[in-house]
C-alpha cells in the first residue's frame, strides 16, 4: 500500500472453496463451518461478522444476486492461521473468487484477479491492505514484486498499473526460513490504519522508513540469487528495526524474534502487518531452529516454500 518493493513466498498451506450447483431449492447455500446460511434475498448478503462474511463480500464484489442466480453451494475451509499476518482471509477470498469466477463463465488474467481480491477485501470488507497478499495468493510462488504507483489510499482505479511480477523460482536454491505464529489474533486493517494515517499525512519518518525497506527489497533480491543469505538476513534485521521504531511490531512479536536470534538466527522481523501474529527467521539449521521457537512457546511453524497459487479444478 506504500507503492514498494517485495521479496514474497507462498507456504504449502491452502484455503480451499468449492461450489455445486443445487438442483433443488432456490438461493445461495453457505458453508464456511463452524458457520452456515442460506441466502435467499439481496438482504442476506448483509456482513454479520462471522466467517461467511468473506463469501459475502465477494458474491457482492461480484454482483451476484441470490434471487435471480442458478441455485449453488458455495462451502470454504482453510489450513492457513486466521489473522496471524499470513493472509489467511485473503487466501480464502481468493478461493471463493476462483469458484464464483467459473461459475459465472468470466475469465480475467492472473493479474485482473488479484486486483479483484483485493478491491473486495478493500471495499467490501473494509480492510487497509496493500495488494502483497492478493498478488501472492494469486501468482504463487516466490516472488519479488514491485508496486510502485500502487499507493492509492481510494485502491485501484482504471489508471492503477499493475503490480511487477518477477518469479525468482528456479533461480534460487534452498530457503532456510521458519515462520513461527505468536498465537495472537488480529485484524491487518488496524495495524496499518495508524501507519497509513501517518504516511498519507506525510509524516517524513514513515515516509522515508518506507522508501528505504523498498530499497532493501531490490537489494535482497540480488543478494537472494547471490546465494548471499547472511546479507538477506542483515536486511531482514534492518528491515524489522524500521517497523518495529514506526510502532508496527508488538511485544508477542518481539520475544519470538529474540527467541529466534537466541537459537541461531542469522536474522528475523516480522511477517504481514505485525501487532501480535507471526515473524519469519533465517539460520544455517531451519528445523533446530524451528524446534527452539516452539519451546520459546510459538503456536505454529510454517515453513515458506514455492507452491501453486490460485488454481481451479473442474470436476
Amino acid at each position: 500500500m506504500y507503492g514498494g518493493s517485495v521479496i514474497s513466498c507462498s507456504t504449502h498451506e491452502r484455503a480451499v472453496c468449492k461450489l455445486e450447483p443445487l438442483t433443488e431449492g432456490n438461493g445461495i447455500e453457505l458453508e464456511f463451518l463452524p458457520d452456515h446460511q442460506i441466502l435467499a434475498s439481496d438482504g442476506d448478503l448483509a456482513a454479520q461478522g462471522n466467517r461467511l462474511d468473506i463469501a459475502k463480500a465477494v458474491l457482492r464484489g461480484l454482483g451476484v444476486d441470490p434471487t435471480a442466480c442458478v441455485p449453488f453451494k458455495l462451502s470454504g475451509r482453510t489450513a492457513i492461521p486466521m489473522q496471524a499476518g499470513l493472509a489467511g482471509s485473503t487466501a480464502l477470498i481468493a478461493a471463493a473468487v476462483g469458484c464464483v469466477l467459473e461459475f459465472l463463465d468470466k475469465k480475467l488474467n492472473r493479474y485482473a484477479t488479484a486486483e479483484l481480491i483485493r478491491s473486495i477485501e478493500y471495499f467490501q470488507l473494509g480492510v487497509v491492505c496493500g495488494y502483497q497478499d492478493h498478488y501472492m495468493a494469486t501468482f504463487g510462488g516466490l516472488n519479488y514484486m514491485d508496486f510502485r504507483d500502487k499507493c492509492s489510499i481510494v485502491g485501484a482505479s482504471e489508471s492503477s498499473p499493475y503490480a511487477t511480477i518477477e518469479p525468482l523460482n528456479g533461480f534460487v536454491g534452498d530457503l532456510p526460513f521458519v515462520l513461527a505464529h505468536t498465537g495472537n489474533r488480529h485484524h491487518s486493517g488496524t495495524v496499518h490504519n495508524s501507519i497509513r494515517e501517518r504516511w498519507v499525512e506525510g509524516e517524513k519518518t514513515v515516509v522515508e522508513g518506507y522508501i528505504e525497506i523498498a530499497e532493501m527489497a531490490r537489494v535482497a533480491k540480488k543478494a537472494l540469487l547471490a546465494g548471499d543469505l547472511q546479507e538477506v538476513a542483515r536486511l531482514m534485521n534492518a528491515n524489522h528495526a524500521i517497523q518495529r521504531d514506526l510502532g508496527g511490531s508488538g511485544d508477542a512479536n518481539e520475544e519470538l524474534i529474540k527467541a529466534a536470534m537466541e537459537g541461531g538466527a542469522w536474522g528475523a522481523k516480522l511477517a504481514g502487518a505485525g501487532g501480535g501474529g507471526t515473524i519469519i527467521a533465517i539460520g544455517p539449521d531451519r528445523l533446530g531452529l524451528a524446534a527452539h521457537l516452539e519451546d520459546a512457546g510459538a503456536d505454529a511453524i510454517l515453513f515458506p516454500a514455492p507452491a501453486l497459487g490460485l488454481t481451479v479444478d473442474i470436476e
